[in-house]
């Protein structure tokens, strides 16, 4: 039954791939990369790694949708037309593929009894774990917060800076052509930065006050 569900949802990781790429109305396109994480978790899970399975549904299909819906409002959602085909993008692409499924292709077999980590880091962890973390109960919680704590740390790191950098960016670039202020929604020409509709509000109120 393990097998069914993972070779469906790979199905539809590969469905929804092709998709993306097909796809030429941008909010469409951030809306099917937002399914396709939220599968990825659930491949995450039938293979049992329920952590990063949290952290592709929160990351992948939480804040990147947020993030690039937030973009979508500055840009559109529409693709504008390529200039020339994209040849070279395939051919990295496709050169990429090649070289992950040939460096992968040693793997031991996934979930193999005799597989590396099971003979001698897995053991380990679970023997030693309410040892070494003072007597935590959670093995996932020791693995993540001290073995592998520097990493975890690098992680969120690259996760905190990434999403700080998105939202200055969204700041400080121009409006999207809807507002919504004090109540009602103003539709702004293209282009228009925060300070300058702050500017254009402003003289309005003072002429209000004056005619008043």
């Amino acid at each position: 039954m393990t097998g069914v569900v993972t070779a469906v949802l790979f199905a539809m990781l590969a469905i929804t791939g092709i998709a993306v790429t097909r796809m030429r109305d941008l909010f469409a396109a951030v809306m099917l990369a937002g399914i396709y994480s939220l599968v990825s978790a659930g491949l995450f899970v039938v293979m049992d790694a329920v952590d990063v399975a949290f952290t592709e549904a929160a990351v992948g299909a939480g804040i990147s949708t947020v993030l690039m819906l937030g973009a979508l409002a500055l840009v559109g959602h529409k693709e504008a037309e390529p200039k020339r085909r994209p040849v070279l993008p395939l051919f990295v692409v496709v050169l990429t593929g090649g070289i992950l499924v040939y460096g992968t292709s040693q793997i031991p077999p996934f979930g193999a009894p005799d597989n590396p980590a099971h003979l001698h880091v897995a053991p380990y962890y679970l023997e030693e774990s309410d040892h070494d973390m003072g007597h935590i109960p959670n093995v996932v919680t020791s693995v993540l917060a001290s073995y592998r704590g520097y990493d975890t740390m690098g992680e969120t790191a690259v996760i905190f800076t990434a999403m700080v950098g998105v939202l200055l960016l969204l700041a400080r670039g121009p409006l999207p052509r809807r507002v919504f202020h004090q109540g009602e929604w103003i539709t702004v020409r293209p282009g228009t930065t925060r300070e300058e509709l702050e500017a254009t509000l402003h003289e309005g109120d003072t002429e209000e006050a004056h005619d008043g």
